[in-house]
Parts: structure tokens; sequence; C-alpha cells
């Protein structure tokens, strides 16, 4: 009898995902060894980490952003660099400098801690806008150029940048141009009360740093490139990649906002589109999975015009209007 997962329009699975949606889903129960109650938060992760872009989230003091990053990069056997940004951090503290070697009378490059693979950018928007410039180049291409000289990332990169939604004291407003290089901005919520209470007893019973331990390296940089490339090989129908066009331009035309969203979220969303298929073992895209992201796609990437923002409309609430209304594939 055959077994293998079939989409709602009728296409039949062709590949055998089976062993990366394990090794996918032992990076899961890792981390919820240690972080309760936000099983969102991880799939959003790892979506953004098969795709290959960068993950911004907000959320409230407390709510594991920093913790759910680090775990993150602990499951992988890649180099790992945290970055505390301040009002008064410099782009060659994160870039890094030339300095003169008075022994062989040259200046030598010394690369900043953005020289690694996993990037984690604590409280983003503690830094100036001369700071948050120098991230531009890096996120988007990949590379840092100082003094003319060309230097590139190793991959697998990616940067995870945490942000306080409340504290506006000592803070900066992330430009737009560095939001759209985000391609999920992921909302970090409270835990419920069972969860809390569970948060509790292992806290009770283990130390942080004895859970910490405990965690250990699932996927190697190899494998991570490896499961890119196969994310970029998940099967997508004329239907959904319309479907994900219709949702995009609608933001453009849409009464609530003032700003839409660009081709770039189009192709962010089916890039994310295809993760989640492959995190689900599949080999094709479902209109679910297009849904599923469209809100950490989009949320970061629309405005909601001023006098419809102080009424209490979120950009959240405008992407559910319009995903209520986009006719979905058949």
């Amino acid at each position: 009898m055959d077994t293998s997962p079939q989409d709602p329009m009728g296409f039949k699975q062709r590949t055998d995902l089976e062993p990366v949606k394990q090794k996918l889903d032992e990076i899961r129960r890792q981390l919820g060894r240690v972080i309760v109650g936000q099983e969102s938060l991880i799939d959003d992760l790892l979506a953004v980490l098969l795709s290959g872009g960068h993950a911004l989230i907000e959320g409230m003091p407390g709510v594991a952003k920093t913790l759910a990053a680090k775990l993150l990069a602990k499951t992988m056997k890649a180099d790992f660099s945290r970055i505390q940004f301040t009002p008064d951090l410099m782009p060659a503290d994160i870039l890094g400098t030339s300095v003169f070697n008075p022994e062989k009378a040259v200046f030598e490059f010394k690369p900043g801690p953005v020289f690694s693979q996993i990037i984690l950018i604590d409280e983003i928007n503690r830094a100036p806008a001369k700071t948050q410039a120098a991230l531009f180049e890096v996120m988007e291409e990949r590379q840092v150029t100082v003094d003319g000289h060309t230097y590139p990332m190793h991959e697998p990169f990616m940067v995870l940048a945490t942000q306080n939604p409340v504290e506006q004291e000592g803070t900066y407003r992330l430009p737009e141009a560095q939001l759209d290089r985000f391609m999920f901005k992921i909302i970090a919520s409270y835990p419920s009360e069972n969860q809390e209470a569970e948060i509790l007893k292992r806290h009770h019973r283990k130390r942080l740093d004895d859970m910490l331990d405990e965690i250990n390296p699932v996927v190697t940089a190899e494998e991570i490139l490896r499961f890119r490339e196969l994310t970029r090989s998940i099967r997508v129908e004329d239907d959904i990649l319309q479907y994900i066009a219709r949702i995009v331009t609608s933001t453009r035309q849409h009464p609530l906002l003032f700003l839409g969203a660009s081709p770039r979220a189009s192709l962010a969303l089916m890039q994310a589109a295809k993760a989640y298929a492959l995190m689900e073992g599949r080999d094709f895209v479902t209109p679910e999975d297009v849904k599923r992201n469209a809100v950490p796609v989009l949320n970061h990437r629309i405005i909601v015009k001023p006098e419809k923002e102080m009424e209490g409309v979120t950009p959240s609430d405008v992407i559910a209007q319009i995903l209520d209304h986009a006719q979905v594939p058949r």
C-alpha cells in the first residue's frame, strides 16, 4: 500500500526526506529540553536556517529570545559569535579593522566578531544608525569590505538578532532597509500558566548551566548546506506561486497600509514555505505552508497607516485580513 505523502493537488512524494526530518526533529527535541512553550519560535528559527536567511526575534525580556538563539547554535557544529549591541558600539567593533604591523611595515586586517557562521546580535536596536548600516553588506551579500578589500563569510552564515519592543530609552529604530534584510521577524510570546509552572519545575530540579551542558550537536555545517540545497529543490506549483504573489501584492493596495511589501518578501515567503515543507518531510509546498509563514515574513515589511495604528490595528491584523480574502489554490 502506498503511504507516501500526497498534497491536496494530487502530487505524490518523489524524494525520501525522512532522514532530514529526523535530524530536524532531534534539534527540536534538544531545544525543548531547555525551552518550554516556544515551539513556534523554534520552528521559525529552523525555517530561516534552512532558507539561508536571517531572523529578528522580538519579545519581552525573559522569554528565552537569546537562549533560543544560543541553543540553536549549540545544536550545530559551526562557529558561533555573540555581539552585545550598545550605544557606543562602532562599525569597526563588529567588522574588524586594519592594524599596523611594525615588523612587516604593513597594515593587517584583524577580523571582528561578525566573522563567524552563526551570529547572535543581542539587543540590536541599542546601536546607532552608523553601526546598523555596517550590517547591510554582510547580511545581504555575505561579505565585508574594509579598506578596499572584500572578505567573504564562511557558509552557512546566519544572523540572529534580538530586540525588546517596549523599552525606548537608549534604543534606535531599525532602518526599513535593514528590517527588509531579515527574512523573519519572530514574536516570542509569554508562556501559559502551565508552561510557566513547567519552567519552574525544571529550574527547581536542575541549574540552567547543567541543562545547557546536556545539549549536544546534531548537525554539521556541511549537513546544513546540504539541507539548504534540498530546500531549494522542493517543488512549488505555479498556482502556489500565484498565491504567494497575490498575498504580497495585496499589501501594496491595502487601505490600512502606508507601505506594502517588496518582491523580496515574495521570495522570502516562497523560500520559507519550501523550508516548512522540508521540516514536515514533504518535497512539495501546500497553501498551508504559505499561510503559516505569511506573518513572520510580512509583519516587519509593512507599515500600518499612523491613524489606523492609533486605533490599535497591527500588521498581523492586516495580514490576517489579506489571507482571509486571498483565493486559495485548489
